[in-house]
């Protein structure tokens, strides 16, 4: 009975460490491919170069593209110049020819080392431990110089079309194959783009020069503008405090029309309504309205001659005639009385 419960707790032990060894195993691997470990043997090697701006320890070391290797170190030589410590591995030995060259990995500045094979008599195999010299090394593409000498290029594509332009213009400068045509497919879709636009940019220039002209004409008249707007300026400037107070003021008068107008508000409705009711009846009798705005100027004549020797009203008898009619008697008519004079003319 004994036996048969070791037997039973031995299986699921014997799983259980199986599965914990391949668990470990895989996650060493996974591990040491994440960090880039290799286990196969290097070699160290030195390159000397006059600006590694961006290159950074663990950095790629490349050939042909493929990763053989890492930066180890960086550090100065004679004050002036960077030297570079990198491992390769040991199955790809380095030449006396070999040159070094810093190029772009993305747009992001990642950088790495590419390993390149020279001409001439260098067969010679590069010792461990050895130098690439400064002739035989080559910096990175300034590329702040690069993009800046297309910015104005770049403002007519859209950001996309600016990063692949962008990559693969480095990527041409810096000799790898298979961008050159599609370089020239994006330059020339550029010069499209501006050769569409360009009746807009000539009637752009055109009336700027119109605009120079015409201030160059009139340059005495502009500097006196110029002059006497500084001076408003400046007195402006002076009198800032009372215009300040002004504002003040200014604030507080609102604040009482407002108050003055929302306690004149219902009167003034109800004379609103009241003119509109008066404009009514002066519609209905327009007739008689234009009657008396004929008459009434002849009538004021009359009226203001009778003032016009003071301030005082004077009043002649011109023209006087009457009739008296009595109870069973005859009408009695009496003499008629009519001034020639001119005041009673008219």
């Amino acid at each position: 009975m004994s036996r048969s419960g070791a037997r039973q707790t031995a299986a699921p032990l014997v799983k259980f460490s199986l599965f914990a060894l391949v668990t470990i195993a895989a996650t060493a691997l996974l591990a040491a491919t994440i960090v880039n470990i290799s286990f196969t043997p290097k070699h160290t090697y030195h390159a000397v170069f006059s600006d590694v701006t961006g290159l950074e320890t663990g950095d790629d070391i490349r050939v042909a593209g493929v990763r053989v290797g890492e930066v180890e170190g960086i550090g100065i030589k004679d004050r002036t110049l960077a030297e570079v410590t990198f491992s390769v591995t040991a199955d790809r030995p380095l030449l006396t020819s070999t040159h070094a060259v810093v190029r772009y990995r993305n747009l992001v500045g990642q950088r790495y080392i590419a390993l390149t094979e020279g001409t001439g008599d260098g067969s010679a195999r590069l010792r461990p431990g050895g130098t690439i010299p400064l002739a035989r090394t080559q910096p990175a593409l300034d590329l702040n110089a690069l993009l800046n000498g297309f910015k104005p290029l770049f403002a007519a594509l859209s950001p996309g079309d600016v990063n692949q332009l962008a990559t693969e213009i480095i990527q041409t400068l810096q000799g790898e194959g298979g961008t050159v045509n599609s370089l020239l497919a994006h330059t020339a879709s550029l010069t499209t783009t501006l050769a569409d636009r360009d009746r807009l940019i000539g009637s752009v220039i055109d009336n700027l020069n119109t605009v120079l002209e015409t201030l160059d004409k009139r340059g005495l008249r502009f500097s006196g503008l110029l002059t006497q707007l500084r001076r408003v300026i400046s007195g402006l400037s002076a009198d800032r405090k009372p215009i300040g107070e002004s504002l003040v003021s200014i604030g507080d008068l609102t604040d009482v029309t407002s108050g003055l107008l929302k306690d004149a508000r219902p009167p003034l409705k109800d004379d609103i309504a009241g003119l509109g009711a008066l404009t009514g009846t002066l519609n209905k009798n327009d007739n008689t309205v234009e009657g008396v705005l004929q008459r009434l100027p002849n009538k004021l004549d009359k009226l203001t001659g009778t003032a016009s020797y003071g301030s005082w009203f004077n009043f002649y008898l011109c023209d006087f005639d009457g009739r008296i009619v009595l109870p069973k008697t005859k009408q009695v008519i009496t003499p008629e009385l009519h001034v020639a004079r001119a005041r009673c003319g008219g």
